[in-house]
């Protein structure tokens, strides 16, 4: 697998078969001294990143990150000659992994969101994959834990006998508790964005073809214009602000 780094942040080349039977193989692993930690980061956590440098060596210290949006993968494509067909998207990502831990019987832990979300979410994976065993689930506690709580949880995961911990506790939230617990956690940790709510029912995903042209930022805005506005302005036009400074600089290169 190759990759190529985009605004600082080191992006997986990749597509969601692949990414999908490398998560399956390192779940499966026994022994492991250490977790394999991944995220599906999209612009938002793109820009946090570019914008923080304390987070982005957090981004960058997960073993796999696949590009989330849409605009991700044209400007790999664009700046790196990617050649990727299409983005790898944390809800569709995340059922490609169930779909495999379902035929692999591999028990999975679900980390994040609000109590009622996780139970609709653990009816729709049962339903669904029902030899996709989810061994616990903790909701999220919307506040820094304490030490404690940091420790009871890890031991909880652990002894849960869980191979593969979902983690939906929005972005970078999500990356960072991947990334402070990758040496503590022996096990696959994917941080999956909005996947919880979308496969829970709370929020409809955008049209195919909005997803398709970018614009799933759009449909999401209008969906929940006073909590995402002041969101998508800043972190959308730096990164169309980036996109050009580095297309003319590498014109002028040219």
């Amino acid at each position: 697998m190759e990759y190529r780094e985009l605004f600082g942040i080191k992006y997986a080349i990749t597509n969601y078969h692949e990414a999908s039977l490398l998560i399956i193989k390192k779940a499966n692993e026994e022994n492991k001294l250490k977790g394999f930690g991944v995220s599906a980061l999209a612009v938002h956590g793109l820009i946090e990143g570019y914008k923080n440098p304390a987070l982005k060596n957090q981004i960058n210290s997960l073993d796999l990150v696949v590009a989330d949006g849409q605009p991700i993968k044209w400007a790999l494509n664009y700046f790196h000659k990617a050649e990727m067909d299409d983005r790898v998207y944390g809800p569709t990502l995340m059922l490609r992994i169930l779909q495999q831990a379902d035929l692999h019987c591999i028990p999975v832990f679900l980390y994040g969101s609000t109590a009622a979300t996780l139970e609709k979410l653990s009816a729709f994976i049962q339903q669904r994959y029902p030899n996709a065993t989810i061994a616990g689930v903790q909701a999220d506690r919307f506040r820094d834990s304490t030490d404690e709580e940091k420790e009871l949880d890890r031991k909880t995961i652990i002894d849960s006998g869980a191979k593969i911990v979902f983690v939906g506790r929005g972005c970078p939230r999500q990356e960072k508790w991947v990334a402070e617990n990758k040496e503590s956690l022996p096990l696959v940790m994917i941080a999956v964005g909005a996947a919880f709510d979308f496969h829970a029912g709370n929020v409809k995903q955008a049209p195919s073809w909005m997803q398709n042209n970018g614009l799933e930022w759009l449909y999401r805005l209008m969906k929940e214009p006073g909590r995402l506005w002041k969101r998508y302005l800043n972190t959308n036009s730096i990164f169309v602000g980036l996109f050009l400074r580095k297309a003319i600089k590498e014109l002028f290169k040219r």
